[in-house]
């Protein structure tokens, strides 16, 4: 992503860091996809990196993405909660 999207990503996401609570922070912090999502975002970059995706699976793969890219700055303003409450 673009530093112009991740500040916009930032600004959206302040006022949402301010309703986290410590213990739904620690939850979103600990977050991670579960086994069978994870193998299937890793056999989409395989491929990805391999330049043999199709055009559904390059959709798919760039909304994969953008979601861990959303849920990336979500963490990091749980992390930053979590450490100035400590």
């Amino acid at each position: 992503m673009s530093a112009v999207a991740d500040s916009v990503l930032d600004r959206v996401f302040e006022p949402v860091s301010r309703c986290l609570t410590p213990a739904v922070a620690r939850k979103l912090v600990a977050l991670r996809a579960d086994p069978d999502l994870q193998a299937e975002i890793n056999r989409l970059a395989a491929k990805c990196n391999e330049g043999q995706l199709t055009d559904e699976e390059r959709a798919l793969y760039e909304s994969y993405v953008r979601a861990i890219h959303f849920l990336t700055v979500l963490q990091s303003k749980a992390r930053r909660l979590l450490a100035k409450r400590s």
